[in-house]
């Protein structure tokens, strides 16, 4: 009678976990690597549109910009999204990582803004200028002034010139931390702020005095890469196409739009560079 009982037991247990795995479909999990809570509502609507078709998107939040490139080239992560051009060519080059683009995102713009007057034209001789003083932001900082038409570069400056490649200047450029120019803003006449700093500050886009010229510039789009690796599996191509696909929607654009005030704006999501990469 026991045995019966046990044999019985043992049965149920296996049918349980039969009919479990049938009614439960398997998802494909994709790791995505971000720096910065604002990706998880970013990625909001591609997460759910993936769900439905079996894809499981993490969000792996991280702390600092040093380590999602580390993560894709070691496997501990699929893809990431957070950065621009610019900055993966560094850090794959001084790394040497073999990572690749297969979609952008999106491109933030670098504005010029003031709290002490209305327009360019109202700079007067000598105003204070305050731009990041990091190669990358500050070289595109330069290149807003000059469109502004208050400075003028070197033109054997290279992308991303610095301080002594500006040949005449109507201002004084006063080279700040980015995090800390939205605080520093109402000490001087003007400051280019980087965009997400600009955004948790509460500085709206429609404010600035001069908007940001560079938005086509491709150096500048933000991107998600993977791990040149992954690339020669078939499957997992397949499978960075859906995710890739779910970002680029109306959806997400919404979110730049009415969550974010513009300060994201959609770039090159016409372009198809997965099949650019396989070509390579």
């Amino acid at each position: 009678m026991k045995k019966s009982f046990t044999f019985l037991a043992g049965a149920l247990a296996l049918i349980s976990v039969v009919f479990t795995s049938c009614g439960e479909k398997k998802l494909n999990t994709v790791k995505l690597g971000v720096v910065g809570a604002m990706y998880e509502e970013i990625w909001a609507p591609a997460k759910e549109a993936l769900k439905k078709e079996g894809i499981d998107l993490q969000i792996v939040l991280l702390a600092d910009y040093s380590i999602p490139n580390t993560a894709l080239a070691n496997g501990d992560l699929d893809l990431n999204a957070f950065q621009h051009r610019i900055f993966l060519e560094a850090d794959s080059a001084s790394r040497g990582y073999d990572l690749k683009i297969i979609g952008n995102t999106f491109i933030i713009p670098l504005n010029l803004y003031s709290k002490k007057v209305s327009s360019v034209a109202e700079l007067k001789e000598g105003a204070v200028v305050a731009i990041p003083d990091d190669v990358t932001n500050g070289g595109r900082a330069l290149k807003v002034l000059q469109s502004a038409g208050l400075i003028s570069l070197n033109e054997k400056a290279g992308f991303n010139p610095r301080i002594n490649d500006v040949v005449t200047s109507k201002v004084q450029i006063k080279e700040l931390k980015a995090n800390t120019i939205p605080a520093a803003l109402p000490d001087v006449d003007a400051a280019i702020i980087n965009g997400n700093y600009a955004l948790s500050f509460g500085i709206k886009t429609e404010s600035a005095i001069f908007a940001d010229t560079s938005l086509t510039e491709k150096n500048y789009w933000n991107l998600i890469a993977a791990n040149a690796k992954s690339l020669k599996d078939p499957a997992k191509v397949e499978l960075y196409r859906k995710v890739v696909a779910a970002f680029q929607t109306p959806e997400t654009e919404k979110i730049f739009n009415e969550t974010y005030g513009g300060y994201f704006i959609k770039v090159g999501w016409d372009e198809d560079e997965i099949s650019a990469r396989l070509a390579e």
